[in-house]
């Protein structure tokens, strides 16, 4: 039998070992660049799972590095023949298979401007990686499952790795626990495979996140809708708050990511208000005491720094929706109308 998306998704201590020991002289260089020619800002292109990796981007690089992170709409490029104006800024294209023209076009039109460019992929020899002119390597190994586990948690740790050398190493310990804290959170299965079962009959939901964590929402929104055909709509609580939560009634669970951190105290009075409403919550946090909040609970580990968790938290985000597909009867290696590569214009 072949390799599974379990198997991948259980493979992620070793991925991100082989991330943190890949591409050292390529971010030596990069920073190198960055610091003889200083850019007032990121741009970042990227689709689908390497969409959320840019959304935590946008997190680590602005809250640690006081780097304005900004999204590339690529359609400009690639549909409307516009080049906007980034030579001022680090242009990066995340793909795990660095096969999308879009964001290859994207990286093309960057350096042309003579704007720095940089490849975050699994495919070092891709489209994307001879387009940019430095590269990142994911070092995840062949990812065999359609839907992306282990190089979506290696994309997070090059962007962390990034973050840190640029921050001239602090915090360089940090991401060395990284593999032994998602190698724990993955101790919690045969909880999560319970509660999927308990919740085999979901059809829609709501997962709400904030702050770092508002990236691993929309991951763990977009591994549901592939594998198990649930309609999850991803929030970030801020927005949820606007609006959105009325759409929640009894009998539409929401997953709530509220570990310790930033935005722990607005997660906990949301869980408390979908509580009063009658709302069933799965929460995933390392507090027991904001666990104890929810219907259903996930712990991650804690001790985490909060900058690094949702290169943590998204694993059990993860087996979650894989214990759902099979709960559901659905098969997790064969998503119906998905193919490993999705090459957008």
């Amino acid at each position: 039998m072949g390799v599974s998306l379990r198997d991948e998704i259980l493979e992620q201590p070793e991925a991100t070992r082989r991330q943190l020991a890949s591409s050292r002289d390529a971010i030596d260089v990069i920073v190198g660049r960055l610091r003889a020619k200083p850019v007032a800002s990121v741009v970042i292109a990227a689709r689908g799972t390497s969409d959320h990796a840019a959304i935590y981007a946008q997190y680590v690089l602005g809250v640690r590095n006081g780097i304005s992170v900004g999204l590339a709409t690529p359609s400009v490029v690639s549909l409307y023949g516009a080049d906007p104006d980034v030579r001022d800024a680090l242009v990066i294209g995340i793909s795990q298979s660095g096969a999308s023209p879009d964001i290859v076009g994207v990286i093309e039109a960057a350096r042309r401007q003579g704007a720095p460019t940089l490849a975050i992929t699994n495919e070092p020899a891709s489209p994307l990686a001879e387009a940019a002119e430095f590269v990142i390597e994911l070092a995840a190994g062949p990812e065999l499952a359609v839907a992306a586990t282990k190089t979506y948690s290696t994309s997070l740790l090059a962007i962390a790795r990034l973050s840190v050398a640029l921050a001239d190493g602090t915090a360089a310990q940090e991401l060395e626990a990284i593999p032994d804290a998602i190698a724990r959170a993955l101790e919690v299965e045969p909880q999560v495979k319970a509660i999927a079962r308990d919740l085999a009959e979901m059809d829609r939901t709501a997962v709400v996140g904030r702050g770092y964590e508002y990236a691993t929402a929309r991951e763990w929104a977009l591994k549901l809708k592939e594998l198990t055909h649930v309609f999850a709509d991803p929030y970030s609580a801020a927005d949820f708050l606007h609006g959105p939560i009325a759409l929640l009634q009894p009998g539409i669970p929401a997953l709530v990511l509220a570990p310790e951190g930033a935005a722990a105290a607005g997660q906990i009075a949301l869980l408390r208000d979908l509580g009063e409403r009658g709302i069933d919550t799965l929460v995933v946090s390392d507090s027991a005491e904001t666990r104890d909040l929810g219907r259903w609970s996930i712990a991650i580990p804690a001790g985490v720094p909060e900058w690094l968790r949702p290169i943590v938290s998204i694993a059990t985000a993860q087996l979650f929706a894989y214990h759902l597909t099979v709960a559901k009867g659905l098969d997790p290696e064969a998503p119906r109308g998905l193919s490993k590569v999705t090459r957008t214009r």
